[in-house]
């Protein structure tokens, strides 16, 4: 019997990056790719490498390109700290697992380190498989901090919880992280968000060229944030502010919610660039959406954009693709990815599998 199963790449709508700083955002997972898992019993435990794991080259070129494009550790360090942190949260609650081991081999065509939320799509998915395997139930909020310690505890990887939370439930999501409520049960207030009267206005584009880890840009707002940097401070409140303006707007849509929530979108981007360099390649990307009639703003934290075509979406999608076809850069129209609605917070629902 084999195990399968997987998770999808989250875009920022708005609100990020405040979700590292008690902040609130609006996120939502898209089906155009994945990252997969397929886990069976095995007489011993092991972890299969994927082409992201290779370590033999045609040449130095080739593995220079190869550490541009996925880092230096791909992502069987991915998983070997999503089985460790597995272990140890089953360990730490008495919940009594079996002696039987497995084999696990994983893939993903997510765009790696564009800041569609690969990594964490591939430890989701990679916890989804043990709990099924060792027939665990784990809430999906619980699942959401358990993903995110392994990348914060376990590989010292800067992250907020939006990525993680939207994986878990795979429906769009308002996110508030208000400190109280992080502090007191340990995560934020979630709610369901329809954007189906929006899903064909939506645009993603990625360049792959651009690739970093997330803590590149994560890593000096935080020190200033720590610092307590009013530029910071404000920018934080009212990024916040806007994902609050983004939910009411989608909770009583009509015929100016979408150029509304791209005046948002827009703003959402001109903030964040207001605090640092966002880098010459990213802000082309968005200059040239703009020019298109699009908004544009980060899907994360760099190298991949979303936002709202204009009125005449097919015209300005065409534009899109000719503006970014010189400068390589992809762009689709997403699916969106909307699961069963959420129940109520109260309840402890559980992200389980049948084999």
């Amino acid at each position: 019997m084999i195990i399968k199963t997987q998770a999808f790449p989250r875009v920022g709508l708005i609100g990020n990056p405040s979700d590292g700083y008690f902040g609130k955002t609006l996120a939502f997972c898209f089906q155009d790719f994945r990252a997969q898992i397929e886990l069976w019993e095995s007489p011993e435990l092991e972890l299969l490498p994927s082409r992201r794991d290779h370590s033999v080259f045609k040449s130095l070129a080739a593995l220079s390109g190869d550490v541009r494009s996925h880092g230096y550790y791909g992502g069987f360090r991915l998983l070997k700290a999503t089985c460790k942190v597995f272990f140890d949260y089953c360990r730490e609650r008495n919940i009594q697992i079996d002696n039987r081991n497995f084999t696990l081999r994983y893939s993903s065509d997510i765009p790696n380190r564009v800041g569609l939320a690969g990594s964490s799509a591939i430890i989701t998915a990679c916890m989804r498989a043990l709990m099924g395997f060792y027939n665990v139930r784990i809430s999906r909020h619980s699942l959401a901090n358990l993903v995110l310690s392994v990348e914060n505890a376990e590989l010292q990887i800067p992250a907020g919880l939006q990525d993680r939370v939207v994986q878990a439930y795979e429906h769009p999501v308002y996110m508030d992280f208000d400190r109280e409520l992080m502090e007191t049960r340990g995560y934020g207030d979630y709610q369901p968000v329809d954007l189906a009267p929006l899903q064909h206005r939506f645009y993603i584009a990625y360049r792959e060229e651009l690739s970093q880890g997330t803590e590149v840009f994560h890593n000096d707002l935080r020190t200033r944030y720590q610092q307590g940097a009013p530029e910071v401070l404000a920018a934080i409140q009212r990024w916040a502010e806007l994902t609050v303006e983004a939910r009411d707007l989608l909770h009583a849509p009509d015929e100016t919610t979408a150029e509304r929530l791209s005046a948002l979108i827009n703003e959402n981007f001109d903030l964040r660039a207001s605090l640092y360099d966002v880098g010459e390649g990213n802000r082309q990307m968005v200059e040239a959406a703009r020019a298109c009639g699009c908004s544009a703003k980060f899907a994360g934290s760099g190298g991949a954009i979303v936002g709202l075509l204009p009125s005449d979406q097919d015209e300005a999608f065409k534009c899109l693709e000719a503006s970014f076809r010189e400068e390589n850069i992809a762009v689709l129209r997403p699916r969106l990815l909307s699961g069963a609605p959420l129940e109520t917070q109260k309840s402890d629902s559980a992200v389980t599998l049948t084999p």
